[in-house]
């Protein structure tokens, strides 16, 4: 009995890790991006989780309304966009919004992180 309470635990385990990764930018992309360079005509935004709470959850990310990835634990997300006012919103047990407005040839970092909640 005990050894089967065992594997059933270390199996959820392994579901709980696996729910952490998101898709990752290939090396070139990542080594890009970490050079922090604005490009003219666009604004950077750099949405980073540097936590060690909250290593299963995943966060998605929108801007004006349109999904735009996810972060995961201890990672980031980069997109450009075009100058003037954005609305960065998150999603998890409560909507998280965040009003920006973008420079052209800026870059901003918007720190993310995962508090506890009751459901999640």
């Amino acid at each position: 009995m005990f050894k089967k309470i065992l594997i059933a635990a270390g199996f959820a385990l392994t579901l709980v890790g696996c729910a952490s990764t998101v898709p990752m930018a290939t090396p070139e992309k990542d080594a890009q991006a970490k050079q922090f360079i604005a490009k003219p005509g666009v604004a950077g935004v750099y949405v980073y989780r540097n936590e060690s709470f909250g290593k299963a959850v995943k966060l998605p990310l929108e801007i004006d309304g349109k999904t735009i990835g996810q972060t995961g634990y201890k990672t980031y997300f980069y997109t450009e966009v075009a100058p003037g006012s954005h609305k960065v919103t998150t999603r998890a047990e409560n909507t998280t919004e965040l009003t920006l407005d973008a420079i052209a040839g800026k870059l901003y970092f918007i720190w993310q992180e995962v508090k506890m909640g009751v459901w999640a």
